[in-house]
């Protein structure tokens, strides 16, 4: 599986790439903070595969890593090949670029 860090997304972000970021937790945990993604909830991330580029790369978040890791395989069964893992969620972005945004 492919992983990208925080400050791999923030050069990302800053130089205004084209790629789709997808926000894979719960809507209480996107409405307290969230990085500007798409949210589809891990529960209903093959329902909603559809709302999921395949021609640009997409990072793929959660809390903590775990829960866009479960996404990504499940989406890479149904021929993903461009999706990358951000590498410690949210937790990490807050720890390292954005001490300011609320993590729980």
């Amino acid at each position: 599986m492919k992983e990208i860090s925080v400050q791999e997304l923030k050069e990302k972000k800053d130089k205004g790439e084209d790629f789709q970021l997808i926000d894979v937790r719960e809507d209480f945990e996107y409405e307290m903070s969230n990085l500007g993604g798409t949210l589809i909830p891990l529960g209903g991330i093959l329902i909603e595969a559809d709302k999921i580029d395949k021609t640009k790369p997409v990072v793929v978040m959660c809390r903590s890593g775990k829960r866009s890791t479960a996404a990504i395989m499940q989406l890479e069964q149904q021929g993903y090949t461009n999706l990358y893992n951000l590498k410690g969620g949210i937790l990490a972005w807050a720890d390292e670029i954005d001490p300011t945004i609320n993590v729980y």
